[in-house]
């Protein structure tokens, strides 16, 4: 799906570079494709929901949607969330599932990674349902971890 735009020297064939949110979860680097980003919303409360999977929060009421919200860290495996001045929630959408928030420690920048600076994952990722990632984009000296949002949002 990358597009091309020709440029006037020789003829040259440039790649259009794709958008990432750089997002901070623990101590790591992690890239959202810009495509599934609705909006980013600082921290909210929060409303519990009865029997939920563990790592599910709850939902927001967001400008009178009401919207899940779910921890990445707790589905990834992590230790839980921290919340601090920094803490977003980025709201997803999703095809076929509408919109989800997830809980991120911080938001750093939007990148721009070329089809050449984004490594795919050596494992075979059909036989590790559990992996949230499908690529690591190179970023000057910096590696970001891109999430697979399909992968992290389905429920297991």
């Amino acid at each position: 799906m990358a597009a091309y735009i020709e440029s006037n020297n020789n003829n040259d064939v440039a790649e259009e570079k794709k958008q990432f949110i750089a997002v901070k979860l623990s101590s790591e680097i992690y890239g959202i494709d810009i495509g599934y980003v609705d909006t980013i919303v600082r921290m909210q409360k929060i409303t519990r929901v009865p029997k939920a999977q563990s790592y599910f929060k709850g939902v927001i009421n967001l400008r009178g949607e009401i919207v899940p919200v779910m921890s990445i860290r707790l589905k990834m495996g992590f230790e839980d969330d921290v919340f601090t001045n920094a803490s977003r929630i980025i709201i997803l959408k999703i095809e076929d599932q509408g919109k989800l928030g997830v809980i991120v420690d911080e938001v750093k920048e939007v990148v721009n990674l070329g089809e050449d600076e984004i490594d795919k994952p050596s494992h075979d990722t059909k036989e590790n349902k559990h992996s949230f990632i499908n690529g690591i984009g190179k970023n000057g000296n910096d590696l970001i971890s891109l999430f697979d949002i399909n992968a992290m949002t389905e429920e297991n």
